[in-house]
């Protein structure tokens, strides 16, 4: 699953690829619309997606593609907790999906943003191609 290249932006709901980078900022690309604009970096934050790690048990942390890759093999019998969820029905998602993750620091906003953002880019599609792009590059 390649998460190159997208990023969230603080202040902004859901998840840019980017476009072109400013001294001042960068242009951003919606993954749902296409449309473009300026984000300036005085006021916003940028977070690469495949920089983003969950922690885990064993003192180490998992990539964030491979959680979206669980989430996305396991959509069919297991579907994403609602994001209004309890943070026990949130937890218990979680650990159907990476069971080692770790319970202590690894909190219910964690999660509802993950969850957010895997729904984000499942419902563009973003994940689907990906996904089918990454079978192709093993088989090769």
């Amino acid at each position: 699953m390649n998460l190159e290249n997208l990023i969230a932006v603080s202040g902004l709901p859901g998840i840019y690829r980017m476009a072109a980078n400013r001294s001042n900022g960068l242009i951003i690309e919606d993954v749902k619309t296409g449309k473009r604009r300026f984000a300036s970096s005085r006021k916003h934050q940028f977070t690469p997606l495949e920089s983003i790690a969950i922690y885990t048990d064993d003192g180490d942390s998992t990539e964030l593609k491979n959680v979206f890759r669980n989430m996305l093999q396991q959509i069919a019998d297991n579907p994403p907790a609602s994001t209004s969820a309890r943070p026990e029905e949130l937890h218990e998602y979680f650990a159907d999906i990476l069971p080692n993750y770790d319970r202590d620091r690894v909190f219910p906003g964690d999660i509802k943003k993950v969850i957010k953002w895997f729904n984000y880019l499942n419902e563009s599609g973003a994940l689907s191609a990906e996904e089918e792009e990454k079978a192709g590059d093993e088989e090769e």
